[in-house]
């Protein structure tokens, strides 16, 4: 029996991984569930699930979590605070950690499965973004498998040969293409992008995803963050990273070889797919995912992103470009403007103009310790916040 904790567990990508494990309920057993402060939604999955720990980053909301648990006499041992995440990350019990918490904060409780040697299925791509180098020196040195969930990464994983660690030119690998929708606003007139409203940013027309990474794929900055990552997760520069706008999302992404062969992921937009391809590698299994009928979908698109339109993926590879703590920096500066376009505080054109004034007031530091970049993260959000205040 492989046992799992999820972090992030009331999410969709946390949802999603509980989907596909009860269809192996002989082969998966949930030892621990996390979320932030969404009770109702944690103590309905510690029902089904019955994990042996619930977690909740948000200490009011696990002192409610506890007495709901009493009430009703349910085996579960309640944890709150980062310390309870990073806590049933690295139980002993567990074998993998599906790291799907959205944002900064997912950073330290991956690292604490990281660091108890698991294997980690990374959906919480900002932990490679704010310490892509640390995080990937720390799985070498603790013997942890980091295995990507976001689609596009999980595609490139399939498509890489498996020796990839020794570097892409010596395999052969001349390109990673990473694809992407262009998300709800790509045929949108530049003009009527100043009045896009939360509820049409978080509409994205083929997944099906929180707010936060819904807003990020509006303004492309989830795909810079993907490059960044991308990176990072197959030891390359950011010259050998392309995107493609692939209206469809059928194509997850590419890989093109030096022989000019250029192998593709192909499959219905389901997360569930690179959740189970991660559980259970190098195996296959069922993961409830319909087959994908090329027949209706009868034709396959291909755009070059237009920057005018997307800021956010340039200011990503600007970031990449200047190494150190620019990317922690971008991400601070995402998280914070999303954060106020969500509350209606920000304009949602705004959002770029907010990173790009923050990535030029703060100079990237390259001094590689966790505590250096964790620190630029704060002074970033702070420095984030005040820019917002002055163009609410």
């Amino acid at each position: 029996m492989i046992g799992i904790t999820i972090l992030g567990s009331t999410g969709s990508i946390g949802a999603s991984t509980l989907d596909v494990i009860s269809r192996h309920p002989d082969r998966y057993r949930a030892v621990a569930l996390t979320a932030n402060r969404d009770v109702e939604g944690l103590i309905r999955q510690c029902r089904v699930f019955r994990p042996d720990y619930a977690a909740m980053a948000d200490s009011r909301s696990a002192l409610d979590l506890k007495q709901r648990v009493q009430a009703e006499n349910l085996p579960v041992k309640v944890l709150s605070g980062v310390e309870g995440l990073e806590e049933v990350a690295a139980l002993p019990e567990v074998d993998q950690v599906m790291a799907a918490i959205v944002g900064a904060v997912g950073l330290s409780p991956a690292l604490a499965g990281v660091r108890a040697g698991k294997r980690i299925l990374l959906a919480n791509k900002e932990a490679l973004v704010v310490s892509g180098r640390i995080f990937m020196e720390e799985a070498e040195r603790h013997g942890a498998q980091i295995l990507p969930i976001d689609s596009e990464h999980n595609a490139v994983f399939q498509c890489m040969p498996a020796d990839f660690g020794r570097g892409l030119k010596r395999v052969g690998v001349r390109k990673i293409l990473l694809t992407a929708s262009g998300g709800p606003f790509r045929e949108t007139s530049l003009d009527e992008l100043h009045e896009v409203t939360p509820e049409q940013a978080c509409s994205h027309p083929n997944w099906d995803m929180g707010r936060k990474i819904s807003v990020d794929s509006a303004t492309m900055m989830n795909k810079g963050l993907e490059v960044i990552e991308a990176c990072e997760l197959f030891h390359t520069e950011p010259g050998r990273v392309e995107v493609v706008l692939h209206p469809q999302s059928v194509i997850h992404s590419m890989v093109e070889y030096t022989d000019g062969s250029v192998l593709a992921q192909l499959g219905n937009p389901d997360m569930r797919t690179p959740i189970a391809h991660a559980l259970a590698w190098p195996e296959r299994m069922e993961s409830g995912v319909a087959s994908l009928n090329l027949f209706e979908i009868a034709r396959l698109d291909f755009e070059v992103p237009d920057l005018q339109r997307f800021p956010c993926l340039a200011l990503a590879y600007r970031a990449i470009e200047a190494g150190g703590s620019a990317p922690a920096i971008l991400n601070a500066a995402n998280e914070v403007a999303v954060d106020a376009f969500l509350k209606r505080q920000l304009r949602f054109t705004s959002i770029p103009r907010v990173i790009e004034e923050t990535m030029s007031e703060l100079p990237p530091r390259h001094d590689y310790t966790l505590q250096a970049l964790l620190a630029v993260d704060a002074e970033a959000r702070s420095l984030a916040e005040r820019i917002t205040n002055r163009l609410v």
